[in-house]
């Protein structure tokens, strides 16, 4: 056939032929445009390209920290020895890459390797099984088909407030965020009893009100990442075991930001007295380099989903559990099992938040709070305007707020990333593997960042006048 008038070839990706602004241009263009142009608008929609895998450079020639993996490159970008790995694998080959119909021994392998990582601190767990996916979303989704195939009599979800499962239909239903949800609210599930989070009476209330049976299972993150970096009261996730155990409530448990080592536990619900029924992983497991979701399933809820003959099929998708992503997922399991993920992400974890309580206290009127657990920080900002200034425009001062906190930090050597149920909060994920030169460097910019802009309202003076017209004219006219 004709080839399409302007159509790029791979190699012109691959050998740089390609510019910045033309990649600027074509993404406002064919993909999510208001988000690449706002970017643009700030001097940060890169190209980034990584100088270490911990340091990236844009097209200004500005280095940047990268502390915005969103808790998913646990070994930063790019890491050689992942990559390596990767480059051997496809040179041997071996293995064909979907095996839908047959065995494979990476799919084999990190199937046992997770089993046996949950078990060893969970044993009743030591005859569970894996369903791998391509993404936490769709992990989620698994796990609430596997839940509700085995408790088909009854109704109800409970989630709680401010909680983010993902963006797929079930996923949504479960991610009680009105501006997500949105146009789709009358699609999603009906069945899902929202609670506060922390709120052990409450949810001991709606069991009895709703009664144990009418109940499919309590759907929970240990700690709420999107919101913040959100810590459940210290005995709230016990309690939700003894709550629901007795009663034949499942648990599942949302761990594709805390778990692997995030935290600073393999399993942070475990860490805190609640062992799951159902456990959701992905994030950290593809190393960076590919997406994975990992569903691990007690036998018993397994079976009554794909236990049967006539069931073999009834949940499975095309590229879940494909040859390369499960070597991958299975080296990243091993890299984080060598470097001993948790206890890394602990000794990185109390000195990050020692630093950051430090610049709270000294810049209050910056910094509402800060929060951490593991490799997971939290800075939540001040608004930057009042907003009994603008009435009713809350939402809207948070996001400005948020997105001049991150332009602020950006110049100052630091990528941060968003929180998408906190827009005032901006999160730090370094890469667990970080080294302490880099890692102590990453907070010291902060503190100069915080130096710098010493009040909420210094951020609106630093961003300049020209940028915030353009930012104006953005937000309202185009």
């Amino acid at each position: 056939m004709t080839i399409p008038k302007g159509f790029i070839r791979a190699d012109d990706v691959l050998q740089d032929r390609m510019t910045a602004d033309e990649a600027v241009r074509l993404e406002v263009t064919h993909g999510n445009g208001k988000l690449m142009r706002g970017l643009d608008i700030l001097g940060m929609s890169g190209p980034l390209r990584p100088i270490t895998p911990w340091e990236l450079e844009d097209p200004h020639g500005r280095h940047v920290i990268n502390a915005s993996g969103y808790a998913a490159l646990p070994f930063g970008d790019n890491p050689p020895e992942l990559v390596g790995f990767l480059r051997d694998m496809l040179a041997v080959g071996g293995q064909i890459a979907i095996a839908q119909q047959s065995v494979t021994t990476w799919r084999a392998a990190l199937e046992a390797n997770l089993v046996r990582l949950l078990s060893h601190q969970a044993p009743s767990h030591a005859d569970s099984r894996v369903f791998f996916s391509n993404s936490g979303t769709e992990a989620v989704e698994a796990a609430i088909k596997f839940a509700v195939a085995a408790r088909p009599k009854a109704k109800y979800l409970i989630n709680f407030q401010r909680a983010y499962h993902g963006k797929t239909f079930m996923s949504l239903s479960l991610t009680p965020n009105p501006t997500l949800q949105g146009p789709f609210r009358n699609l999603l599930s009906s069945s899902v009893v929202t609670l506060p989070f922390g709120d052990i009476e409450a949810l001991a209330r709606t069991v009895k009100r709703l009664g144990p049976d009418k109940i499919v299972a309590v759907v929970l993150e240990p700690i709420l990442g999107e919101a913040g970096v959100r810590l459940p009261p210290p005995d709230f996730l016990r309690a939700v075991h003894d709550l629901c155990r007795p009663k034949g409530v499942l648990l599942v448990v949302d761990e594709i930001q805390t778990g692997l080592g995030r935290s600073g536990h393999w399993f942070q619900s475990l860490a805190a007295g609640l062992e799951p029924d159902i456990i959701t992983l992905a994030k950290p497991l593809g190393g960076g380099l590919v997406p994975v979701g990992a569903t691990i399933v007690r036998n018993s809820i397994y079976r009554e989903l794909l236990g049967d003959v006539n069931k073999l099929k009834r949940h499975s998708n095309t590229f879940g559990g494909n040859s390369i992503a499960m070597a991958v997922g299975l080296k990243s399991l091993e890299m984080l099992i060598d470097m001993d993920a948790p206890a890394r992400s602990r000794a990185l974890g109390e000195r990050g938040l020692t630093r950051l309580k430090a610049v709270q206290q000294r810049f209050p009127n910056l910094l509402e709070d800060v929060r951490g657990a593991g490799t997971l920080f939290a800075m939540n900002f001040r608004p930057v305007i009042d907003p009994k200034f603008l009435p009713g425009q809350a939402d809207f001062v948070s996001e400005v707020s948020g997105f001049l906190a991150l332009l602020a930090f950006y110049r100052a050597g630091v990528q941060l990333n968003f929180s998408l149920n906190a827009a005032r909060t901006m999160r730090i994920t370094p890469a667990m593997n970080m080294p302490d030169d880099v890692f102590d460097e990453l907070f010291d910019r902060v503190g100069r960042a915080a130096e710098q802009h010493p009040t909420s309202f210094s951020l609106v003076r630093g961003t300049g006048l020209g940028k915030l017209l353009q930012l104006a004219k953005f937000a309202f006219f185009e």
